[in-house]
């Protein structure tokens, strides 16, 4: 039968959970970065495993090349920089905000075009009402050459500059959204690659049990041949070797989805065949307080830094309706030649200058204010919420990280006691002291330890990852925490 461990059916699902609570709001856009998030639901969840999430897809054009290549956990994270999804859509998005910026500016700045013209025209003077005696009425045709530059510009125009303002930290936000994107993609890559570590070491385990059982199922029926066991020890070992062959067949295929999963996100090209580098780490904890690692979140975690520009962004934007109501300072000129030839002409020029003043708006001045004070309200909610979540992250890794190491620590001992009773029951065996149910017992206590070794293994790696998620320096911090070396 297949054994299917509760803890590692809870590992599972704890593994989407943390995806979807990093990865999930970045994968509704920028705004998404800073959005207050209220938890993790099914259908979030659902979408996520179905590719919805933007960092667990890819763009590569690459082709796959014969034979496999190695994969590092660096060598993951830095294609999972240049290729990923979540990425690209994060340039995009900075894209569209640096345009809106420009065009902002554009309000500021004066507006110059020429143009020139050619007239061929007759003119009736009667119809202008004048009647000149001797002077025929009709007048052309005559050609009319124009030669002119224009200008406008705004004077004084405190709406526009604080829309510049405004778009100005709408710029820095985006920015910094980008810096929170590449972050994610990191985690992404992390989480797929330490998947994908733990998927290879169960099948090794698996195998190494597989060995084993099958070792002792060949004792068994060379014991029964010879009369000293009788058949039912031979087919309880028949039976555990069966099982092993099963639970192999399945730590195969969950290590095959785990690859193909990772490579998706990486964008390595569909059909490469590849192996993992590494083994699962184990390195120890960075040497940190709790209260340096909040410092240093609320310091260095750049979608916190972002809220506060998105902030700083609507505090701009109240002011930009504020000035609706202040006075409009612009000049208006043109200058030009205008004549019936090239040759035959004269300059012209116009200049105005004006000052423009609302009197009575309707209210469209009042609504725009509170509709900007509307977006401000949310935007401060917003960073505030992330301000707390931050700290709430920081707190729940420690106490994860604390947690998974003394895990660690307990199955490492445990395993190795299970060990040294399988040896002691296959000795006994072998003695003829008891039956093979011991050894089967013993086997299946070996591998209830190997797999609590290697969850437990997962959970640390998965604890750094959300430190340094947590800390804001998942791109600097990951490779170190999940043993990489450059």
């Amino acid at each position: 039968m297949l054994r299917v461990s509760r803890r590692s059916v809870f590992l599972q699902f704890a593994i989407l959970i943390f995806a979807v609570c990093w990865l999930a709001p970045a994968a509704r856009g920028q705004e998404g970065f800073n959005s207050a998030a209220s938890g993790v639901n099914l259908q979030t969840a659902f979408q996520d495993i179905a590719g919805q999430n933007p960092y667990t897809g890819s763009i590569s054009n690459e082709k796959p090349v014969p034979g496999s290549i190695p994969l590092s956990v660096i060598d993951a994270i830095d294609r999972g920089l240049k290729y990923n999804l979540g990425l690209y859509t994060s340039q995009t998005t900075q894209q569209s905000v640096h345009a809106a910026r420009l065009q902002a500016l554009a309000n500021l700045l004066p507006n110059i075009a020429a143009q020139a013209t050619t007239t061929e025209q007759q003119l009736n003077l009667a119809v202008f009402g004048l009647t000149i005696p001797g002077f025929p009425s009709i007048v052309g045709p005559f050609n009319v050459i124009d030669l002119r530059a224009e200008l406008s510009a705004p004077v004084l125009d405190f709406q526009a500059i604080n829309k510049l303002r405004s778009a100005d930290q709408s710029v820095s936000a985006a920015q910094l959204g980008y810096r929170n994107a590449r972050e994610l993609v990191v985690v992404s890559v992390g989480i797929g690659y330490l998947q994908a570590l733990t998927a290879e070491a169960r099948v090794g385990t698996v195998q190494a049990q597989l060995t084993t059982a099958q070792a002792l199922y060949q004792q068994a029926s060379d014991q029964k041949a010879a009369g000293v066991i009788p058949a039912i020890d031979a087919l309880r070992a028949q039976v555990e070797m069966q099982a092993q062959q099963t639970r192999l067949v399945a730590a195969r295929n969950e290590f095959d989805k785990a690859k193909l999963q990772l490579a998706r996100i990486i964008g390595m090209p569909t059909g490469q065949e590849y192996t993992l580098a590494q083994k699962i780490p184990y390195t120890p904890a960075p040497p940190l307080t709790v209260d340096e690692a909040i410092s240093r979140a609320l310091r260095d975690r750049p979608d916190y830094s972002a809220a506060q520009a998105r902030v700083r962004a609507a505090e701009y934007s109240i002011h930009a309706a504020e000035s609706e109501r202040l006075p409009k300072v612009g000049v208006n000129g043109n200058y030009g030649t205008t004549g019936t030839s090239v040759t035959s002409n004269h300059g012209t020029f116009a200049f105005t200058a004006g000052v423009s003043v609302p009197i009575f708006e309707g209210g469209r001045i009042k609504g725009d204010i509170e509709q900007a004070q509307a977006a401000f309200n949310q935007r401060k909610a917003e960073a505030d919420d992330l301000r707390g979540r931050i700290e709430y992250d920081v707190r729940s890794a420690f106490l994860n990280l604390n947690s998974a190491a003394e895990q660690v620590r307990v199955a490492t001992s445990t395993l190795d006691l299970a060990n040294q009773t399988l040896t002691q029951a296959q000795d006994r065996f072998r003695a003829g002291v008891t039956d093979n149910l011991e050894v089967v017992q013993a086997q299946e206590t070996v591998a209830n330890s190997n797999d609590e070794l290697i969850n437990s293994t997962l959970e640390f790696n998965l604890a750094k990852l959300a430190l340094a998620r947590a800390l804001g320096v998942a791109e600097r911090a990951t490779k170190d925490f999940l043993g990489g070396t450059p």
